[in-house]
């Protein structure tokens, strides 16, 4: 891989909440919230607001976005070129910035070279010009090399997003992943709560619930305002699909845990308002799910896991209400997990998507390429609760963390995983895609976030090898130390790995991010951890690279 000069980053202006909130548009009803007024407008003034960004790459072409704030609809011209002055310009064309998208404009740049850093700028009729943004094309034919980071998990009353700025200091790699939770949904000091708030990062908008568009829209304009959020996309083209907190918590096709219709209207509404704000603050495209072909080595399948077909999810504290002796809940649970935890009609992909995929990973077999991946959202690998995480928790830990864990300990007893939330709440839908990745002979690599920790499995299905995966930790988000924050971490990952098979390696205290890095013969994910979130800065506590050798399904740790 041959790095290009990343383009200098530009200060960002300074931001008026008077002008922000001198519409009082705030109260908007759900049933308005699909036409509401564009808000996030005033985000920073006029003109070039958020910077610039870039994603859906391919062989010959990328996707282009910055935002533009006016009086009126705009159209504005960009330039692709090869170096960063542009004098050697190779792509120009149009977008236009208009009030009904926010003002975000995206535009799809073409006849651009495979494997080939470029860079590219917007200008404003007026000749004010936007950052200019570093992006690269997808390689063809015969590929040696493919390097990705992988980052998920970005809260930001939690801390600093030193993962984002290491990454950008690092400068190697091709392209970023972003498994999900972009942004976070709920008020200030929900989640996290104002003693957990980390003072600086206390200025969140709206200061309430995001619930109608215009609210989904003005928290993207307020996370977009993070430089180093604003330089990451500054300098890498970006795959990225939503998990749930870019709608709401938990949330499937039909509903969500942190949605109440009689207080919050309806599901639908929300949900068309959550995905309609994320297309226009993202450098994505309409389709649910896309493929990416790295030249002879790899197709990369993004998938969609929540909004489409996602069925409810079962959850312990419904199944285990009304029990009144231990013996009574295991019956409970026992009684679940052979009957309706078996459903074969409960879906994460849906039927068309589990076509798609299994088409494409036989295709992509058939083609010669190496490794099929999975960029999605939450763990494949199975998770049970060790039974002495329950005997473990601190006296002062908080009820729901008690009740949740303890909830968790039973149903292993019971023989049933920790996380219904993920693919380990939906065995026959998972069941499917591994017979597919088994069918077409493929080295299947999953990616996944979600969990807020690192995780590290050899995938299997009835006794069978499938593939690995790579679970990347957040950027922010805290994982198990939250709850078990007096317990020595080695021996919450020891106990971990000792209760899950296909565990093989696990980190449940450090923030940070992947680098995955593909090759003919090797797939290997390097574990970049952070010093801390709470405090600016790049330094790293520690790496942990684990590597799978081509056709072997099995880890191995260096």
């Amino acid at each position: 891989m041959s790095i290009a000069e990343p383009p200098q980053s530009a200060p960002l202006p300074a931001l008026d909440r008077r002008t922000l909130l001198k519409s009082g548009g705030l109260g908007l009803g759900l049933g308005a919230s699909l036409a509401a007024s564009p808000l996030a407008a005033q985000m920073g003034g006029q003109g070039f607001t958020h910077g610039i960004a870039s994603g859906e790459p391919s062989q010959s072409s990328v996707l282009l976005w910055t935002r533009f704030a006016a009086d009126q609809s705009t159209t504005i011209e960009w330039t692709v070129s090869e170096n960063p002055d542009f004098s050697a310009v190779v792509s120009e064309g149009s977008a236009t910035a208009h009030p009904n998208s926010d003002w975000c404009a995206k535009s799809v740049a073409d006849d651009l070279e495979p494997g080939r850093w470029y860079y590219y700028r917007f200008i404003a009729p007026d000749g004010s010009a936007s950052d200019i943004g570093r992006t690269r094309t997808l390689p063809e034919g015969p590929t040696e090399q493919f390097r990705m980071a992988v980052f998920s998990c970005s809260n930001i009353g939690f801390g600093w997003f030193n993962a984002y700025a290491h990454l950008a200091e690092a400068n190697d790699v091709d392209l970023v992943y972003h498994a999900g939770d972009y942004f976070y949904e709920y008020a200030p000091g929900t989640y996290p709560s104002v003693d957990q708030a980390l003072t600086e990062r206390l200025g969140l908008d709206p200061a309430s619930e995001t619930v109608s568009l215009a609210d989904y829209r003005l928290r993207f304009a307020t996370y977009r305002r993070d430089r180093d959020l604003q330089r990451l996309h500054q300098m890498y083209p970006m795959i990225s699909g939503w998990d749930d907190h870019e709608s709401t918590n938990d949330s499937y096709a039909t509903g969500a845990q942190n949605h109440q219709p009689e207080t919050e209207g309806d599901w639908d509404v929300r949900k068309r308002a959550a995905m309609r704000a994320y297309r226009e603050w993202m450098p994505v495209s309409d389709n649910p799910w896309e493929a990416y072909e790295i030249g002879d080595l790899a197709t990369i399948y993004r998938l969609e896991t929540r909004l489409t077909s996602r069925g409810k999810p079962a959850s312990f504290a419904e199944l285990l209400r009304g029990s009144q002796s231990p013996e009574t809940a295991l019956a409970s649970l026992t009684d679940f997990r052979d009957g309706a935890y078996l459903d074969p009609a409960r879906h994460m992909l849906g039927t068309a998507q589990e076509e798609w995929l299994a088409s494409g990973m036989k295709a992509s077999r058939g083609a010669g390429k190496t490794w099929q991946v999975l960029a999605q959202q939450v763990l494949m690998g199975r998770v049970a609760t060790p039974v002495s995480f329950a005997d473990a928790l601190p006296e002062n830990v908080p009820d729901f963390v008690r009740q949740r864990v303890v909830a968790g300990a039973m149903a292993s007893r019971a023989g049933l995983p920790l996380n219904m939330d993920a693919w380990d709440g939906y065995p026959a839908a998972r069941g499917r895609v591994f017979e597919a990745a088994l069918n077409a002979n493929a080295n299947l690599i999953s990616l996944a976030g979600d969990t807020h920790n690192a995780w590290a499995f050899e995938l299997a299905h009835e006794g069978a090898a499938v593939g690995v995966e790579f679970g990347g930790q957040s950027v922010t988000s805290p994982g198990f130390e939250n709850f078990l924050g007096g317990v020595d971490e080695r021996l919450v990952s020891g106990a971990l790995v000792q209760e899950n098979a296909q565990l093989s390696w696990a980190n449940t205290t450090k923030r940070g991010y992947m680098v995955v890095e593909l090759t003919p013969s090797r797939a290997t994910s390097e574990y970049r951890f952070l010093d801390g979130v709470r405090a600016r800065g790049t330094a790293l506590s520690g790496t942990q690279r684990i590597a799978s050798e081509a056709g072997s399904h099995k880890l191995t740790l260096s």
